[in-house]
């Protein structure tokens, strides 16, 4: 091999060298669009919760299990001793059925009057058969004839009252009924079951406490789904809309995820002058209900602005200042930049240093220096 071939092949090792170090992973400085944003602080909460109360006094005979226990709809949570409704509902049965036989008797009776009027009977006078009957046929027949008896108009009035005496046992049958109804309403509010699938939040009593209406005594939450309850300050609350979707930042490990505005409360606090606004979290989002949570909120009373966004491993640091590689004509040029807020994609803001559309090296060897 001769001195000119030496030559051709370390040259074509160096422009392979040259090659392979000027092989970067890069990435476009992209241009964005964006307004200022606050940090509200809320609360988790779940996604609805209701406290059970007491309805009837009472005793408390049965209490489901331990915060945490879980349940379905239509479960007994919290029993209160039903003895005393129980006898009354036993007493009631019992007016029901002497109330039935009272209607019955009453129809009989009027059926009997329908079809064997008292008036054209001749019982009226018993074992003497020939008075009673002298009566029907010559003293009643005088009587209407002058005007003193009507035979039927008192048949008329003989009916009527047979009639009213069955509408009367109908009403106190009826009364029975609805005290009997009464009496099973009172009998199921001695149970409170779950409205919904859910947990036990808290347990308010013991077994063994006695209670009187309107007390608490448990409660029960869905906790499938959680959503964050925060006070939204009015100049924020005006950028925000049913169904838009925020950053939120759960104190469980700095988790951030997608929250959306769920509901916006119409009236404002006038004394905080704040509105309340509840966002919903995604499913199986970690944490429970009373944790911390942050919401990121747009700022519309600030005047959108333009900036340079860049990834974040783009960014190195020699000495205090932030600076990054750009390629120029296929050379690394560094340039000192100036970062702002990191974004949600992953990317960093970039305040000043570019003006957008660089390509800039991704993870730069710590030996790359500027022009090589």
């Amino acid at each position: 091999m001769t001195a000119a071939d030496f030559a051709g092949l370390s040259f074509a090792q160096t422009a392979i060298a040259q090659q392979a170090e000027v092989s970067y992973q890069t990435a476009r400085v992209s241009t964005t669009t964006s307004g200022s944003q606050a940090t509200v602080g809320g609360t988790v909460i779940p996604f609805k919760q209701v406290t059970l109360t007491a309805q009837i006094p009472g005793r408390v005979t049965f209490l489901i299990g331990l915060e945490g226990q879980r349940a379905t709809a239509g479960e007994v949570l919290v029993q209160i001793g039903d003895e005393a409704i129980q006898a009354q509902r036993r007493a009631a049965t019992a007016q029901i059925s002497q109330a039935e036989a009272a209607l019955r008797n009453s129809q009989m009776q009027y059926s009997r009057e329908l079809y064997a009027p008292r008036v054209d009977s001749i019982s009226g006078f018993p074992g003497m058969g020939v008075p009673a009957t002298f009566d029907q046929f010559f003293t009643r027949g005088f009587a209407n004839s002058f005007g003193n008896s009507n035979t039927a108009v008192e048949r008329q009035a003989d009916l009527y009252a047979r009639g009213v005496g069955i509408n009367q046992a109908q009403s106190a049958m009826l009364q029975a009924q609805a005290n009997l109804e009464g009496l099973d309403a009172r009998l199921r509010d001695s149970r409170s079951v779950a409205p919904f699938d859910g947990v036990v939040i808290s347990r308010l009593v013991e077994v063994g406490d006695t209670v009187q209406p309107g007390m608490p005594l448990i409660n029960y939450a869905y906790t499938d789904y959680l959503r964050i309850d925060a006070e939204v300050p009015v100049r924020l609350a005006a950028g925000l809309n049913v169904g838009m979707i925020v950053r939120a930042r759960l104190d469980v490990g700095g988790v951030e995820v997608d929250a959306k505005v769920a509901q916006i409360f119409p009236v404002a606090d006038p004394k905080r002058h704040t509105v309340r606004v509840k966002f919903d979290l995604p499913f199986d989002t970690p944490g429970g209900p009373g944790m911390y949570a942050e919401v990121t909120i747009p700022d519309s009373s600030v005047p959108m602005r333009t900036e340079q966004a860049l990834p974040a491993e783009a960014l190195i640091w020699r000495g205090s200042l932030p600076s990054v590689f750009v390629l120029e004509n296929g050379k690394p040029s560094l340039r000192i930049v100036r970062v702002g807020y990191p974004l949600p994609d992953g990317r960093v803001s970039v305040v000043s240093g570019l003006s957008g559309g660089e390509e800039v090296i991704l993870n730069p060897p710590a030996n790359l220096i500027s022009g090589d």
